[in-house]
């Protein structure tokens, strides 16, 4: 720790020094703290969380129901068992996310109610500055770290998107958005309109619609859901076998992402008959006189936005009981009573929640500088969705659209710890990426191609993003079954690496 002296009578912050800065202590960050402190023991690093615990999503999000879309034997982490169900609520994965950062001894690497404002990189001095905000004090900290790992997520947690449409104020409820759940919202009774049909709304009606009056769904056009049991039965075939719960969990882990693999695949292949499936399956739930053709026939083929799995089918089972309801039709406007349609119909109601997505957040809204400059991350090019031209000792997780986030977590926090000790097997202190020789003609294209995927948060952040390259190295690829064999296997001493 670096004392700076006195600045017009007030102290200054004095400057704690580290080998590595983690960015958020949500799945992701403490995931990372957990493989540094196996992988790179003796590394001095420390995890700056904005808010007031660890959990990331799991922490932010307070609406009912909350859990997560994709199983936990593969949102969680290789190292430590999932034992539960498959689809787990905020609190079971709090918990489990907890159990990490005890039984590992990470809490002293924490520190919580720090928001990093800002991040600047000193080619002397081959280091970063983050300059961070006690939430709670107002206090300014200062770290230095020679290498930062962005583990901050990719929405802002301060608040969800909204659409500005036309008459919300004139309206007499509530209007609510699920980010930003108030702890005495009263549904009790009443008649609530949830906006949006992606995995948000799917959670929240069924853990509200059997205390309202009534719960009507209102989509612009239909997504895709994977209905079932919330069970795994091989998972639970082993353990009647007692099998080590070590290997139940990585024989389930492998189970699923083979299924998934040869899910995504015909999903390219033969995207009508998946098609068909998906929707067979809400059919089961739902009856034959049920009109799936409009309200759960989307318009896109098959994992061009991402598919949320429905556990034992509530949401539908609430529709089939008619506490909820499907509305398929796009506002026009808000009235004092609630919402009227472009068909001309009015939608009543007491509230109207607005499941209708999240900001992108771009390296968590910290403003970066390289040597004095501020950093344009847009103006990059990304190196596997990892790392960026230009900009040093830094990577960047991101997870997987079509698989868990974790998944590439763990991937790349391989990565990292393989990077550090090359580093400093080589006695270098800084690396960054550039392109090849070989690139100088490459197209360089938006981050993700909206032909393949392309959910709103996405589209309306793109113009932030850094650029893809034309070829594999320079994209992030969203394609785990291959990273998985191709990250352990990238030459660092490539001539994209530029070492210094």
């Amino acid at each position: 720790m670096t004392a700076t002296g006195t600045l017009g009578g007030r102290v200054e912050q004095a400057t704690e020094n580290f080998d590595v800065l983690i960015v958020g202590a949500g799945i992701s960050g403490v995931g990372a703290a957990y493989h540094l402190t196996k992988q790179r023991p003796g590394t001095s690093f420390v995890v700056l969380e904005a808010l007031d615990s660890f959990g990331g999503t799991w922490w932010t999000h307070r609406y009912p129901g909350i859990r997560s879309d994709s199983d936990l034997y593969t949102f969680g982490y290789r190292f430590k068992p999932w034992t539960s169900a498959p689809i787990a609520t905020a609190e079971e994965i709090r918990k489990y996310m907890g159990e990490v950062i005890e039984e590992n001894d990470l809490g002293c690497h924490i520190r919580y109610k720090h928001k990093i404002a800002s991040a600047r990189w000193c080619s002397q001095d081959n280091r970063w500055t983050i300059e961070a905000v006690r939430t709670d004090t107002g206090e300014t900290r200062r770290f230095s770290a020679n290498f930062l790992w962005m583990c901050q997520g990719y929405y802002r947690h301060s608040e969800g998107y909204t659409p500005d449409w036309p008459g919300m104020e004139r309206f007499t409820g509530k209007i609510v958005h699920p980010q930003s759940w108030p702890e005495d919202l009263d549904y009790a009774g009443k008649r609530v309109v949830v906006i949006g049909s992606g995995a948000t709304a799917a959670t929240l009606v069924p853990a509200i619609a059997a205390d309202c009056a009534h719960v009507t769904v209102l989509q612009r056009s239909p997504t895709y859901f994977i209905p079932g049991r919330n069970e795994n039965d091989l998972a639970d075939t082993l353990r009647e076998l007692e099998i080590d719960e070590a290997w139940i969990h990585e024989i389930v882990r492998r189970k699923i992402l083979h299924d998934q693999a040869a899910f995504t695949k015909r999903s390219f292949e033969e995207p009508e008959a998946v098609k068909q499936e998906l929707i067979g399956g809400v059919r089961a739930y739902l009856g034959p006189d049920y009109d799936i053709e409009t309200h759960f026939t989307p318009r896109y083929r098959p994992w061009r936005q991402r598919i949320a799995f429905v556990p034992d089918g509530d949401i539908f089972q609430g529709i089939k009981s008619g506490k909820a309801s499907v509305v398929t039709d796009e506002i026009d406007t808000f009235t004092e009573k609630g919402i009227c349609l472009k068909s001309g119909r009015e939608l009543e109601a007491d509230i109207i929640i607005t499941a209708t997505g999240f900001n992108l957040n771009v390296l968590g809204d910290i403003a970066f500088e390289i040597d004095g400059k501020p950093l344009v991350f847009s103006d990059t090019v990304t190196y596997r969705g990892m790392m960026f031209t230009g900009v040093p000792n830094l990577v960047w997780v991101f997870g997987y659209f079509r698989a868990s986030w974790t998944l590439r977590a763990d991937l790349l926090a391989d990565f990292v710890c393989r990077l550090l000790a090359h580093m400093e097997a080589r006695g270098a202190r800084r690396v960054e990426v550039a392109l090849r020789p070989e690139d100088k003609d490459m197209k360089l294209l938006p981050w993700i191609d909206p032909e393949n995927f392309n959910p709103g948060y996405l589209m309306r952040a793109m113009h932030l993003l850094p650029k893809r390259g034309e070829k594999p190295e320079w994209q992030h690829t969203q394609d785990y079954w291959r990273e998985k064999d191709e990250l352990p296997a990238i030459d660092l001493d490539g001539r994209e690496f530029v070492y210094g």
